[in-house]
């Protein structure tokens, strides 16, 4: 991470998941803002589609965690509701994604509880992040995001190969045609 910052103090344009069109993990999905965050729920599961290029988490609801999920850019999130806060508990993200656009590393220790709400009647979603990983942090820690409510259907918006002739962020390229 230090080598990292030198380089982005220095100059150098800052690799962030989107940018590179990675996955952003947990809860580096709650972080990326900017963006609206759609939400479709069924009896046993809601799915929340990130807009700004489609990212899909899927939260399992009213189901135990496995016991030994298998580590995945997102994890295993399950859910429940408690009265009007959808409570989301995730773990089994592996290491490939960042906490954060600042791109702090974690462990596969990392444990995530989210708690999504809307507040101001309606107007704005909050989610309340609890972060735990005791292998990177000496102690557990919080953070809020907040969405405003945005009128209008989920465009498209697709992250694509071709913004390396901009900037060289590392978006895989294959070097020979696999057809």
């Amino acid at each position: 991470m230090k080598k990292d910052n030198d380089e982005v103090l220095a100059g150098k344009i800052a690799y962030t998941a989107r940018q590179s069109c990675k996955p952003a993990g947990v809860p580096g999905f709650d972080l990326f803002g900017f963006q609206p965050v759609f939400f479709v729920q069924s009896p046993k599961e809601v799915v929340m589609i990130y807009s700004g290029d489609m990212q899909v988490r899927h939260v399992y609801l009213d189901v135990a965690h496995s016991v030994n999920p298998k580590p995945s850019w997102y994890g295993e999130s399950v859910g429940h509701y408690e009265g009007d806060t959808l409570v989301v508990d995730t773990i089994g993200v592996n290491t490939k994604s960042h906490v954060d656009n600042y791109r702090t590393p974690h462990t596969e220790k990392l444990h995530v509880v989210e708690r999504w709400k809307m507040i101001e009647d309606g107007k704005t979603l909050q989610v309340t992040l609890a972060i735990d990983d005791p292998d990177t942090y000496v102690q557990p820690w919080m953070a809020t995001q907040r969405y405003q409510r945005t009128p209008g259907p989920m465009l498209e918006e697709i992250c694509a190969e071709g913004n390396l002739y901009l900037f060289d962020y590392g978006v895989p390229v294959a070097n020979r045609a696999d057809f």
